[in-house]
């Protein structure tokens, strides 16, 4: 299809949001924000609005914990056969709106409608994997000990709170509610105000295939206000949140109070390390399809470039001239790879730092600049002549952006790539298994790809060390955070029961 015809068709999906604001889904029902606010959510393409948004306040976030406090019971009980008959449905209802999901979230996030298409996939597949899992979730184990059995099981941990992120939200708003879902939890999700559109095409989705009123509840708003009452809300026995370090360390505070458990999913300023007997072609693809792609708002972007010394200027030629070819334009324009960013709150941070660059006496090898006059525009972007201190180096710009950094041996690129705050992924290219094998023994990420760009799978543990999050999503690790572990103990023998005060 052409730029044209996908604007047609996203006119046509966007008229269900412009007859009135969009509500929040609270226990079944549609609801307008108690103090009647709203804000709107503005394309980055050109800052048109996309839709009106109920903006939650302390009193919308009270009715949607409880609404879920309410139904919790119900929803733990449910066997976990019906559980997966219902989460499959939601599936195939995201699969039958695939398209319309994708035009939405290419327009209202600024990401190009070639990565949209598949996250709208991936989220199905998300709520398969985990639909699958949900008649085992209680499943545990028996342990043997002196004159004892050990019987194990899980249970529901209770309401959950979920706060996902304005990058390619739909996606993984499904990677958190799925499981939460499958274990039995009842759910509060906090879209992004950035982003909202999708979120009440998901919980409308999860209702149409049978999900009970209350189990699923959507409140919109700002982080400060939504976000933090959602965190201190006692009825809320858990926070699973995607965003940004510092924000992250906010919500601990906040939930502290109620000692809930929290799940984060934060920053990254992730090393992709090629060594100079890699597959320089391939390392070269992979490398910019890491940064580049999803516009560099991806927490595992590789947005540190460690090239050994004896390669690194040809290198970084292959690196320039594979990105000449990338696209910058409307994310519904199928040629489209880099499309505008977030908003221009976010764009204005990430022009900041090719002035840092210059400052720092980097140099700006590709990009570095804004593109046009509308929109958040801002092409593919490299910084060489970089040391490992400089800010561009050390802290997260989120965006197409990439930094370049020489090492001479094994020993100076592990010291670069872990001196950083963040440790939620890196990507390590080399044809020494040997070497591999050490290399990342000793590199502090949570998830670590070798010759290999990030390919997930589901069952593999998700997540980073340091100020890159807590705790790991995926396979069983999933149902770690969403339940709780019970022991019961049956004595097998008569033992000797100690007797006090005879």
């Amino acid at each position: 299809m052409t730029l044209e015809e996908n604007l047609a068709r996203v006119g046509g999906y966007l008229k269900q949001f412009q007859a009135g604001p969009i509500h929040h889904r609270i226990g079944g029902q549609d609801v307008l924000a108690s103090d009647g606010r709203t804000f709107d959510s503005l394309s980055p393409v050109d800052m048109s609005p996309l839709a009106t948004v109920a903006q939650g306040t302390e009193a919308d976030v009270d009715a949607a914990c409880q609404a879920a406090k309410s139904a919790f019971a119900d929803w733990a009980a449910t066997s976990g056969a019906e559980r997966k008959r219902v989460l499959h449905a939601i599936a195939d209802g995201i699969v039958a709106r695939k398209e319309e999901i994708a035009f939405l979230e290419a327009l209202d996030t600024g990401q190009s409608l070639r990565f949209m298409s598949k996250a709208a996939l991936r989220a199905a597949d998300n709520f398969r994997f985990f639909a699958d899992m949900a008649p085992s979730a209680r499943d545990g184990r028996s342990l043997y000990g002196n004159n004892q059995l050990n019987v194990t099981n899980r249970v529901p941990l209770g309401p959950v709170g979920i706060i996902t992120p304005w990058n390619t939200p739909f996606m993984l708003s499904t990677w958190k509610i799925a499981p939460a879902l499958a274990c039995g939890c009842t759910v509060v999700h906090k879209p992004a105000e950035f982003s909202p559109l999708t979120a009440r095409l998901l919980v409308e989705i999860a209702e149409e295939a049978g999900l009970p009123a209350g189990v699923w509840n959507t409140v919109n708003g700002m982080g400060e206000v939504a976000g933090k009452a959602l965190t201190e809300h006692p009825a809320i026995r858990a926070i699973g949140f995607v965003g940004e370090s510092r924000t992250g360390s906010m919500i601990m505070k906040q939930a502290a109070d109620t000692l809930k458990r929290v799940h984060f999913e934060l920053g990254g300023k992730n090393p992709v390390v090629v060594f100079e007997d890699a597959d320089l072609e391939r390392a070269a693809d992979a490398a910019v399809f890491m940064i580049y792609s999803l516009n560099g708002e991806r927490c595992t972007s590789s947005s540190r470039l460690l090239v050994q010394r004896s390669i690194h200027d040809r290198f970084v030629e292959m690196v320039i001239e594979k990105a000449k070819g990338i696209k910058v334009g409307h994310p519904l324009d199928p040629a489209t790879t880099i499309g505008p960013l977030i908003h221009p709150v976010h764009e204005k941070k990430v022009l900041e730092y090719f002035d840092i660059a210059r400052a720092e006496g980097a140099t700006i090898a590709m990009g570095g600049e804004k593109i046009g006059t509308k929109g958040c525009y801002v092409g593919p972007t490299l910084f060489t002549n970089a040391t490992k201190d400089m800010r561009i180096a050390q802290e997260e710009i989120f965006g197409p952006v990439l930094t370049a950094i020489p090492f001479d041996t094994e020993e100076e690129a592990l010291e670069i790539a872990n001196g950083v705050a963040y440790g939620l992924s890196g990507y390590v290219w080399t044809a020494d298994v040997t070497r591999a094998l050490r290399f990342t023994d000793q590199l502090d990420a949570g998830m670590i790809w070798v010759n290999s760009e990030n390919l997930r799978h589901l069952p593999s543990p998700f997540g980073g060390n340091k100020a890159s999050g807590i705790g790991r999503d995926g396979g069983d690790w999933s149902f770690d955070f969403y339940m709780e572990t019970k022991n019961i103990a049956f004595a097998t023998s008569q033992h000797r029961i100690p007797k006090l005060g005879a």
